[in-house]
């Protein structure tokens, strides 16, 4: 194929030798081999492309050094060898081909070699030498004026002020000096250099005395001088000097502070940077090193966020974690001194296990703590046995000078385009410090004990008191609050972050729907997830309430005609459930409102009706745990892309108490859809959703609503006029004119009298929703039963004088939370 110029086979699980055939590709100008298992040598016969001007070779396991045939190379304009295996030195040819824009060359092994001379280099705007065992000065750099960005990390390199100040003339916006042998005084350009320019001089030898007298954010001096342990110039950290002895820190990191049982863990939230240094009060402290090259920056980028429903415990340790392109160190401060245990908590919760283009990323790096090596070339899925779960390693530690260093670093391995651009490098989502001994006890003597007891008794007596007054008053509050923080154990836990970034900030052209619970938006998840987010309204009276009942109720449900819960958030005061997105909305949308519904033929409607007494009959007979819904009308019946009605809001929902006849509570619902024996005298069995769906099905077969519709005055509502119609023995006249002729007489009719059979004024006359189901298929014949008018005028009657016409669920829901509803005279 001698046309060809652009070939990738980046990303694959290729192994063996490069194919000297690849030579004969001589129009070839892009060739990328990166990510892959690939050994051996380079063929000489790869030297005859040269019209090539890209040339990817990364994270494979080439042996020798790296070919010098490049020279022929005239037109390459970028060079990527990061740990391809080959050892140095960087052979000079390299750096005589002047059309070269962007050099990346990390993680060499072998013989090391001097910094290269770059005259020839005028192009050039992005170099990479980092981790290639390079020593000297650094420079001269006169030649490169339009330089971008600058990485000779982890090296050997010195520092020349004189030729290294032509970077202040130049386009700079990351310089990455650290880990280097830089000594002597920070020249004045790097320490007050542009707002825009980030640079990194973590991990060098420069004199003390040359620190800036005020710390600048995007200037790192993390452990930059000698002698200095802590990372900052004195003036940044005087105010956390160490109050005292710690010996135990628990850090959840990039993630909220979350207590797990007894242990609190410190949040981590704030977002790192290419050179950034965060410090935790007295602590500890983060470091942060490195740009995701060829990806524009953003803040948090530094912060990854899970992109699916987490199941694991504690889930809420896990739905972030820090993330860096090259560096993180985390320098905890303060400890007692003696022998601790550090565990490292894992979960890849970015690359996905599936069998998209998510699920092609490998991530892979090292870990060091107090400087030594622990784990080298950890790949977190492999490890953990997939995606999503979490691994914990556990290693021991010795405190000498109060401080423990734990440093992750990506070593140029593994995969840099996917899942997407910005998602290689290390992630840290835990890390627990905890001591091997039992800290000493504070304090003297046996008078000092007894002094210090007394004093403090008393106190805790006053305290006490105080705290019996005012504990009724706060009792419910934290019971609330502490059901709000325990909701991980039951379904994934998402961050406000993620919520607003999938909502567009809670846009209103997202906002698909209004509720009594609040409003609903639709949202697109970072793995491209279309969900449904709802949103507690801050005037909900009942809302923590009603929260807690939808998750705790659907959380125990899979079923085709059941929405599905992807997961919740409880963060800065918000209550916000994620749903599946429903595509076509709701059932009432699509039955009442002509401007937005959705032409439903007969099959459409009797598969819709069949659905929704498939859910009823899982929610009652079925699950696990055996739920009423309370609230089963059409809008509360969504349908999905090929309009499979599931059923959802379960926030007025009760569990079906099997051992009790029925259960006397509060009534709460949608008039029109209440059952008579729920509605007057707050009797509630599985039966009044078998009413509440008889009432849905005979709207699917009308076309009209049973709360809205009046033929005249003579008629109380839908239903009532469907009783009369089927006195007279002619019930195929209800059945929705839009459909003209085009619906089955037979299976509409048949499709009423159930409807009619679940409305009984009697719930022992009511089938089972299994019966219903058995009957709606055809499986059983339909009792002929006729059942008087009578008693639902008086019922609905009475309950329509007790409240306005257009009452809603949001006003009924209100008037619970404050009174019973009480039976009609």
């Amino acid at each position: 194929m001698t046309s060809l110029t652009f070939l990738s086979l980046e990303n694959n699980f290729f192994h063996g030798f490069v194919p000297h055939e690849l030579g004969h590709l001589v129009n070839l100008e892009s060739l990328t081999l990166s990510a892959n298992n690939l050994t051996g040598h380079l063929p000489l016969t790869l030297s005859n492309m040269t019209k090539l001007k890209e040339f990817k070779i990364s994270s494979n396991n080439f042996s020798g050094k790296i070919p010098s045939f490049f020279q022929s190379w005239k037109s390459l304009e970028r060079l990527e060898i990061q740990a391809s295996g080959f050892e140095g030195p960087i052979p000079s040819t390299i750096f005589a081909l002047n059309n070269l824009a962007e050099v990346r060359i990390s993680d060499l092994y072998g013989e090391g070699s001097a910094f290269p001379k770059l005259d020839n280099l005028t192009k050039l705007q992005r170099l990479m030498l980092r981790n290639c065992n390079i020593s000297g000065f650094i420079g001269p750099l006169d030649a490169i004026q339009d330089l971008k960005i600058l990485d000779l990390s982890f090296n050997r390199l010195g520092i020349n002020s004189t030729d290294l100040e032509v970077l202040a003339r130049a386009r700079l916006s990351y310089l990455f000096l650290t880990s280097n042998l830089l000594t002597g005084p920070i020249p004045d350009w790097l320490k007050n250099g542009g707002i825009n320019v980030d640079i990194d001089l973590s991990y060098n030898n420069f004199t003390k005395s040359s620190l800036p007298p005020t710390c600048r954010d995007k200037l790192n001096l993390f452990k930059s001088t000698s002698g200095v342990n802590d990372s900052k110039p004195i003036e940044c950290l005087k105010k956390f000097a160490c109050s005292k002895d710690r010996y135990s820190v628990h850090i959840n990191c990039g993630g909220i502070e979350t207590v797990i049982g007894s242990v609190s863990y410190d949040s981590d939230e704030e977002f790192g940077g290419p050179a950034t240094y965060i410090p935790k009060e007295e602590t500890w402290e983060v470091s942060t090193t490195g740009q995701f090259w060829g990806k524009n920056k953003a803040m948090s980028d530094y912060i990854a966020e899970n992109v699916s429903t987490l199941r694991m415990s504690n889930s809420q340790l896990y739905t972030s974690a820090r993330a860096t392109p090259l560096s993180l160190t985390y320098f905890v401060r303060c400890l007692g001194n003696g022998n601790y245990t550090v565990k490292l908590h894992f979960a890849e919760i970015i690359i996905r296990d599936n069998s998209s283009f998510h699920s092609l990323g490998r991530r892979i790096f090292d870990v060091y703590i107090q400087e030594k090596r622990v784990l080298k070339d950890f790949n977190i899925v492999k490890e953990a046995q997939g995606v999503d779960k979490v691994v914990i390693k556990d290693f021991k530690a010795s405190v000498k000078k109060g401080t423990i260093e734990i440093r992750f670093q990506w070593t140029g391995k593994g995969t840099t385009a996917v899942p997407s651009r910005g998602t290689y490098g290390p992630i840290i989502s835990v890390i627990d410090v905890e001591s091997d001994f039992k800290p000493p006890e504070s304090g003297g003597g046996i008078w000092k004990k007894l002094i210090v007891a007394g004093a403090v008794v008393l106190p805790v007596l006053l305290v006490l008191i105080t705290v019996c007054i005012i504990w009724w008053k706060a009792h419910k509050r934290e019971v609330k609050d502490q059901e709000l923080l325990d909701l991980d154990s039951q379904i994934g836990v998402f961050t406000f972050r993620q919520i607003q970034t999938a909502t567009n900030n809670f846009d209103p052209a997202n906002k698909i729907g209004q509720g009594g619970f609040g409003a609903v938006y639709k949202g697109t998840l970072s793995d491209g997830t279309i969900v449904a987010v709802k949103q507690l309204s801050s005037r909900s009276k009942q809302g923590n309430r009603e929260f807690l009942n939808e998750v705790g109720m659907i959380s125990a449900l899979q079923h085709p005609n059941v929405v599905r819960l992807h997961g919740c958030c409880v963060e800065k005061n918000q209550l916000l459930l994620v749903y599946e997105y429903m595509e076509n909305n709701s059932l009432e949308v699509n039955l009442f409102e002509e401007e937005n519904k959705l032409k439903l033929d007969w099959p459409m409607r009797e598969r819709i009706c069949i659905g929704m007494a498939k859910g009823l009959a899982f929610l009652h007979e079925e699950s696990v745990i055996k739920i009423v819904h309370r609230d089963i009308k059409a809008a509360n019946i969504l349908l999905d892309k090929d309009l499979n009605p599931k059923i959802s809001d379960f926030g007025l929902a009760k569990l079906d108490e099997e051992d009790n006849t029925h259960i006397s509570t509060r009534v709460a619902g949608t008039i029109g859809y209440m059952a008579p024996e729920y509605a007057l005298w707050g009797h509630l069995t599985y039966k009044a959703d078998v009413y509440s769906f008889g009432v849905v099905a005979l709207e699917i077969v009308v076309g009209k609503s049973n709360v809205k519709y009046r033929p005249d005055e003579d008629f109380v509502c839908l239903l009532d006029w469907a009783l009369v119609v089927q006195q007279r023995g002619n019930l195929v006249e209800l059945v929705d004119q839009t459909l003209g002729s085009n619906f089955n007489k037979k299976g509409a009719v048949r499709m009423m009298k159930i409807a009619l059979l679940c409305t009984n004024p009697s719930p022992s006359l009511r089938p089972t929703m299994s019966e219903v189901v058995k009957m709606l298929e055809g499986g059983a014949p339909v009792p002929e039963y006729v059942m008087g008018g009578s008693v639902y005028g008086d019922a609905l009657g009475a309950l329509r004088n007790q409240f306005d016409h257009d009452i809603n669920t949001d006003e009924l829901r209100s008037k619970a939370s404050s009174s019973e509803i009480t039976p009609c005279d």
